[in-house]
């Protein structure tokens, strides 16, 4: 269920955790926060670090961040709802960003996106239970010659077919265990 914010909007859920990971990523944010000065001006910084360390902004981390620059933490979220590059909710640690554009689409990349819904139990826009994927959809990756394209931390893959999928993504599942 979703928290009132002071303004009246709620606060996104977010995934549960222990008291052992809350403490461990409040201290993360501690650390990323005071690199910076307490100044205004750190704000993109410090939330653009924190997001590249946790792969979203949690409501906790927010709220350290109003703090340390003594701002409200409306400002702080209203920072954060403007750009798209901001997540409030959790990430993986990898990004699927499978293409849906039209050379894509022709392709049948919704046969790719069906592998990684069934395969990973997740959906567009979903992050897997241990937070190593995420999937997004993106309208072109520029490789249409590739069609269907797929890219994963950088990397892009092309001539894609379904059963690919799992071999694609056994390294990239074996650098996060």
């Amino acid at each position: 269920m979703a928290k009132p914010l002071a303004d009246g909007n709620a606060w996104p859920d977010q995934a549960a955790l222990s008291p052992r990971e809350l403490k461990a990523e409040q201290e993360q944010v501690q650390s990323i926060i005071h690199r910076y000065e307490a100044d205004a001006e750190a704000l993109l910084p410090i939330l653009q670090d924190v997001q590249e360390e946790l792969h979203y902004l949690p409501e906790h981390s927010l709220r350290s961040v109003a703090q340390y620059l003594g701002m409200p933490l409306s400002r702080v979220f209203s920072v954060v709802t403007f750009y798209n590059a901001f997540s409030l909710q959790p990430k993986g640690k990898y990004t699927l960003h499978v293409c849906t554009g039209t050379a894509c689409h022709l392709k049948e990349a919704g046969r790719l996106l069906n592998e990684i819904f069934t395969e990973y139990g997740i959906k567009d826009g979903e992050t897997t239970p241990d937070r190593q994927f995420s999937v997004e959809t993106v309208r072109c990756l520029g490789c249409c010659s590739l069609a269907p394209v797929m890219m994963v931390a950088g990397q892009t893959y092309g001539n894609l077919q379904p059963d690919s999928i799992k071999k694609i993504l056994k390294p990239y599942k074996r650098r996060s265990e």
